[in-house]
This record gives C-alpha cells, structure tokens and sequence, in this order.
C-alpha cells in the first residue's frame, strides 16, 4: 500500500543548514512583480531548489509580509534577498561580478528554453517581469539574451511564478 510521507520523513535540512550549504550560481530577480502570493511562490521555490539569492527591484513587494509569507511558508528566512530599486543599477553589479543575465521575456529575440544551452561553468541571474507589462523596457538593452518557455495553448503567458518554477527547475538540473 502507497502511504504519503510524513513531513518529518522527508529529511529536508533546517534554515541554518541551508545558509551554509553550497547553493546553485543563479540569482532570481523579480522586476516589479505586483502580487505579493507570486512573489511568495517564487521564494519558496527558490528554496526547493537552493537558488543563490532573489533580488526584488522597483514595486516588488519585500518581506515580512503576511501575504507574502503565506505563499513562502518560511523560505523568506532560508532564502538570501536583498532590494535594489533600480533594476539596471542590480543587473550592472551582477554583470560585474560575471553574471549572465537571461531575461525570461518574449521578444524578437529570444530562444525556446528547449534550445538554450545552460553551461555549468557560467553564473546566471534569471529576470522576471511584471504580471502584464513583463519585463522593463529600461532594462531590455542590459540583458544578455531572453528566453521562453513553449507553449501550445490559447494563453499568451503563464503566471510569473510558475514561469519562475520552471525555469529555475531547468536552470538547476543543468547547473547541480
């Protein structure tokens, strides 16, 4: 008989533990997300996949926040994040620290994730736009290249933080 596991057979690691282990080189920057339940889910998912640290920029609500926390369960403890008002001014010091930076966008330019090459000796920092607008068009000229996920539905867009989900699943798998 199949049983559901105990929370406390699932051995994950405590808060402290995670602060000291050996996290994957991606930074998440959420660039004027408005719901603060998505930027809940994104650190959240951050943690699941021990993501460096989440940079929040422009209206992206910051932790301690009840909703948020809702959605986090935690994770805005174990997770690294600090707040940069300007987003070119954070993806400049990323940019000089050796980070590429991938927009998750759809543009004229960008490539299928499917067909994008994830290279383990590269640190990546990975932008998630705005709910509608995407990602700011100020900061379109700084990123290195911009990504997408395929779809094959009637919906133009999946919500920011599945988005982020998933991208931070293929960027971990490739970078572990």
């Amino acid at each position: 008989m199949v049983q559901k596991l105990k929370l406390e057979e699932l051995n994950r690691i405590d808060i402290e533990t995670f602060k000291k282990v050996e996290k994957i080189p991606l930074i998440i920057i959420l660039d004027n997300i408005r719901s603060m339940h998505n930027v809940g889910a994104t650190f959240r998912t951050a943690d699941a996949f021990l993501i460096e640290k989440i940079i929040i920029c422009g209206i992206t609500p910051q932790p301690p926040h009840r909703e948020i926390h809702k959605a986090a369960l935690g994770a805005t403890e174990s997770v690294d994040w600090t707040y940069e008002s300007d987003i070119n001014k954070a993806i400049d010091e990323l940019k000089s620290k050796n980070y590429r930076i991938i927009g998750i966008e759809q543009t004229t330019n960008s490539q299928m994730i499917t067909d994008f090459s994830i290279e383990k000796s590269e640190k990546y920092a990975l932008i998630l736009g705005n709910e509608v607008d995407g990602i700011s068009d100020e900061a379109l000229p700084n990123i290195d290249c911009f990504i997408e996920i395929p779809q094959l539905g009637t919906k133009h867009s999946l919500n920011v933080s599945i988005c982020g989900g998933i991208v931070m699943w293929e960027f971990a798998k490739a970078l572990k």
